[in-house]
């Protein structure tokens, strides 16, 4: 079973990091960079744990929460 991480960041640098690190150990990652794009991967994706910032453009993390729980 692909152990999958959702990563919701807006910064490219710590997204692509956290990333390149999870990917090393065998992580499937996907990356959003808004909350909307955010709450869409995590329906599509499926992931089992997801990585959130919450100071994001658009819907912010506290609300992509709300959204997916």
């Amino acid at each position: 079973m692909a152990r999958k991480v959702l990563i919701v960041e807006d910064d490219s640098n710590i997204a692509e990091l956290l990333h390149l690190y999870l990917e090393k150990e065998g992580f499937e990652t996907k990356v959003a960079k808004d909350g909307g794009k955010g709450v869409e991967y995590f329906r599509s994706f499926q992931p089992a744990l997801v990585l959130l910032d919450i100071m994001l453009p658009g819907i912010d993390g506290m609300e992509v929460c709300r959204r997916l729980k």
